[in-house]
Parts: structure tokens; sequence; C-alpha cells
């Protein structure tokens, strides 16, 4: 063997290298693709939100407003605490509505931020176009007070005209008040207290509970996570973290983890909507299908009395119905599917429209051929 055959020999065995290596880097990235970062899959106890909700009332309406005596008894009551006694019959406020104030309080509030507040009429009141929101206090469901609520509200439309002529934009008997609540005091919560985090997924799973584990013990080198249950992952805070909390949350956030996702299909009937997942199989299955076509006809005939018939003669209306049945042919068709792209094309050969899908993925469960859980909405 020459020096040029040796030369060209092993030219060609680095670009049998480099060709291996862009394999080896595109299949690397096609896996991490499909991986999702623990931020998106599960949260951590107690980064959490609470609902708040409150009683008040909505001012300065242009004659829209309730008419009932509640809301009257709540106009007295408010004016009392001002120092005026008022009886709620001698109050006729066409201006003013009763209404249900909720708040979302995010994860780890502090006291001074302000929330957005939506605000609903529970009375009769037509609209909240114009409105101004008295100062209401938003309670959580422990009945501690945790922000108060202030401001104009907004509606997004609007109604005009009269009882004549009436012209009316979205939904004008709820509205927002754009971060017109205050938060006034955050829940009791520390936040790693007991030496130790756990996690939370969003959809119970023993391998992914493993896997998110796993994965968390590969980054820190140490055995720091357990999986308890299928959706908690309990995670031990390392000495070199105590002090610095959010700064180990945010490294385990952003690791990779392959999901494991179950087999399940989702049939919506209301809109014949169908969503098959990646991992759903069909066992080999032969399948007939054919559209059975009623068809009724009714005609009306008219029966009419000859010239010259006795006065009691009428014409009399006769129906004549007529009933055809058409069956289409049905034929034999085997289906059977090792990928989703293969199950969608042996289930696009059928010809049939979502509703027969929907009966089809039913018989299939029912005859075991069907490797997934149906899940009817």
């Amino acid at each position: 063997m020459g020096q040029r055959d040796i030369e060209m020999r092993g030219f060609i065995d680095k670009i049998a290298i480099f060709l291996l290596m862009t394999i080896f880097i595109s299949f690397s990235s096609i896996v991490e693709s499909h991986a999702e970062r623990i931020k998106d899959i599960a949260t951590f106890e107690g980064v959490r939100e609470n609902q708040l909700i409150g009683y008040g009332l909505v001012v300065g309406l242009d004659g829209t407003g309730d008419k009932g005596i509640s809301t009257m008894q709540s106009i007295a009551n408010m004016l009392q605490r001002m120092g005026l006694n008022v009886r709620p019959n001698d109050l006729k406020a066409k201006n003013t509505a009763a209404v249900v104030v909720t708040a979302t309080l995010p994860p780890f509030p502090k006291p001074g931020l302000r929330i957005d507040a939506l605000v609903s009429t529970i009375g009769d009141a037509k609209s909240l176009q114009g409105g101004t929101l008295l100062i209401t206090p938003l309670r959580a469901s422990d009945g501690n007070v945790y922000a108060l609520a202030q401001g104009p509200v907004s509606v997004g439309g609007f109604i005009g005209g009269g009882t004549g002529a009436r012209t009316q934009k979205n939904h004008t008997a709820a509205g927002r008040v754009p971060e017109g609540a205050i938060i006034e005091r955050e829940p009791p919560f520390t936040l790693g207290a007991q030496g130790d985090l756990r996690l939370f997924l969003h959809r119970p799973d023993f391998t992914t509970a493993n896997v998110v584990a796993k994965r968390i013990n590969e980054t820190f080198q140490s055995d720091y996570a357990l999986a308890i249950d299928p959706s908690s992952i309990r995670v031990k805070i390392p000495p070199e973290y105590s002090r610095r909390i959010a700064d180990f949350i945010s490294v385990i956030e952003v690791i990779d983890v392959q999901v494991d996702v179950p087999a399940k299909v989702v049939v919506n009937e209301k809109t014949g909507t169908i969503v098959i997942g990646e991992n759903v199989r069909i066992a080999p299955v032969a399948i007939a299908h054919g559209n059975l076509t009623i068809e009724v006809k009714t005609e009306y005939q008219v029966s009419q009395p000859p010239p010259l018939a006795p006065p009691s003669a009428e014409t009399v209306v006769v129906p004549k119905q007529e009933v055809k049945a058409k069956e289409e042919r049905a034929s034999l068709v085997q289906i059977s599917g090792a990928t989703l792209g293969e199950i969608v094309r042996a289930l696009n050969a059928l010809g049939v429209t979502p509703r027969d899908l929907i009966s089809i993925l039913q018989v299939l469960r029912k005859a075991g051929a069907l490797k997934a859980e149906v899940e009817i909405m």
C-alpha cells in the first residue's frame, strides 16, 4: 500500500468520524427536544395562588343600579359607620349596585403590591358602566383580610338607547378594577422551614416522579431527592444552599426531564374532536364500517269534489308517505399501528367522519384492541 493510499484512507476515516459525530449530535438534539423543564411539569410546595372574596358597593351609576331592599340596607349600614343614621326604606338609590369582588393572591405576596379585582353584580343592576367601587375588604377562606379593593370599574362595553331602541355591547353586569386591590398582608408560610422542599407534579405519575428525583440527584451528585408518591418528590436542601434557597430552586427548575406520557385518547363528543396520544397502539384487528341512510318523504295530495257536487262535499288533503332505506356496502379493513402516524393513516383509510370515528374507538376499546385509555369529555 502506497503513501497516497494511506493518506486517502486516513482522510476517509476522518470523514466517517465527522459524519458519525454529526448524526450523534442530531440524535441528541432530537432526544433533548422532547425533554421538559421541571418548572413546566411541577411546582414547589407553597408556590401557589390563593383566592380572595368580598362584598362591596359600586356607586356613580346612571340609573342602572339595584332596586332591591338588600342594597338599600347595605347603603344604610355604610352611612351609619360614617355617623349618619338613615332608614333603608327612605333610600332610593338607582345609582348603586351590590357586587361581589374577587381577586387572586399571587404566590409570596408582599404588602403594598397591587393586583386586579373582578367585580360582579349580585342584584338586578343592569350595568356597572361608569361606576366606582367603594373600599372593600377581601378575605381568604381563613376569614382574614389580605387585600383592600377600591377604584373605577372598567366593563369593556356599554348599554345605550331607551325602551324602544336599545343597543348593548359585551357584558356590562361585570367588570374589572385594574390594580385596584392593595395587598395588606401575606399568608403565613416559610419556604424550606423543615430543611427540605416538596415538589408537586401537575400530572401524577410514578415513572415521572422517579425520573425527576433521579435527575436532581445526578445534577447535585448526591441523594437529595426522593419520590414519595406519584405526585410529590421530597428534596433535601444541601448545606451550601441553606441560606440561598432561591438559588437552589432556580437550579432545580431548569433541569430537563424526559416525561413519561400515558397512552390516552381524549374524545369530545360535543364538538367531534379527537386527540390521540403518541404512545397509543392498536393491535391487529379488522373493521367493517358502513352507513345506513333512511329517507322519509311525505307528499300531500289534494282531492277536490267534482263539478255540481252536493253542498256536503269538501276538499280533502291526503298525505302520501314514502320510506326508502339505503345502506352502503361495508368492507373489512385491517388496521394496526405501532406508531401514531400508522394509526392515523389506517383510520383515515376508512374514510369516516369524526363522530363515526368516536364510535369505532369505543368498539376497539371494548374489543381490547385499543391499547390506551379513552377519556370522554
